[in-house]
């Protein structure tokens, strides 16, 4: 992986958030990539729930002011950074007062999801975007975890198709199981047409659960890795019936090599690993 780029994108990582696959495998895979010689850089939603005292989290004033606009509101978008203790990572938070101040994550209290969650994805996608480019640095491979995560294969192959800076990236989504029940904001689609979004890009969007949210990522997507052992019934057929690469299931104690594989011979076609 030796100078290899990699974008790594994740609605959780620890320490930050509890341990679960996803951000267990937010925190592994960049590691391993660190390790071995390559370039990382990690987003996440700056949640209320995490403890920014605790973590040493702080706005960066060159990449923070600007707005985006979500379903025609202008969103100040916030970025905040903060160092993974002993390992050299360090990690940029997607902050916004409406959409991250509350003290939780995905769901209220009562396990309900919460209603903007379907906007809150989308000022995420675009917020890392617009910090990447701002940051002017070209990823040879953009890594997604977790649904909040899941609009970015969309957003980078369709709003932001043309941008020179990410015509090389390679866009990889991890799929986990991690479901909601439900759909997300039925005019979610709308909201999507108003960044112009072709009808064509968004047509799994007319009912946005779970299942139809990560098959659109996968879609868009250059390679998937399936990382739960157990994925849902439809989610792994559809999957499976994809003309691109697939990386089964590997635990965190034993993905690094199959990973730095996928990412080297299948993704970017490099045949010989670097040592």
């Amino acid at each position: 992986m030796k100078e290899k780029r990699v974008l790594y994108v994740s609605s959780e990582v620890i320490p930050y958030l509890p341990e679960t696959e996803a951000s267990s495998m937010s925190y592994f895979s960049p590691k391993m990539v660190n390790d071995r010689g390559g370039q990382i850089r990690i987003f996440t939603p700056r949640f209320g729930n995490i403890n920014e005292r605790r973590h040493q989290l702080h706005e960066v004033i060159r990449l923070s002011g600007m707005n985006l606009i979500i379903n025609d509101l202008d969103m100040p978008l916030i970025i905040k950074v903060a160092s993974i203790p002993k390992e050299r990572m360090q990690v940029y938070f997607i902050d916004n007062e409406d959409y991250f101040k509350r003290k939780a994550t995905l769901t209220d209290e009562e396990g309900n999801l919460f209603d903007d969650n379907d906007e809150r994805a989308i000022f995420f996608a675009k917020g890392v975007i617009e910090t990447v480019k701002k940051l002017n640095w070209a990823p040879d491979i953009i890594h997604v975890h977790g649904w909040l995560a899941g609009l970015l294969p969309l957003y980078i192959k369709n709003y932001y198709g043309n941008d020179p800076l990410f015509e090389d990236s390679k866009i990889v989504t991890s799929v986990y199981n991690q479901s909601f029940d439900g759909t997300l904001d039925t005019e979610m689609i709308d909201k999507l047409r108003f960044d112009a979004l072709d009808d064509d890009a968004v047509t799994e969007f007319e009912e946005p659960s779970y299942v139809n949210l990560m098959k659109n990522a996968v879609r868009f997507s250059d390679g998937v890795i399936k990382a739960s052992e157990d994925l849902d019934e439809e989610l792994n057929a559809y999957i499976d019936s994809v003309e691109k690469p697939v990386l089964e299931y590997h635990s965190h104690e034993e993905f690094a090599d199959a990973y730095e594989g996928f990412y080297l011979n299948d993704i970017l076609n490099e045949k010989e690993n670097d040592e």
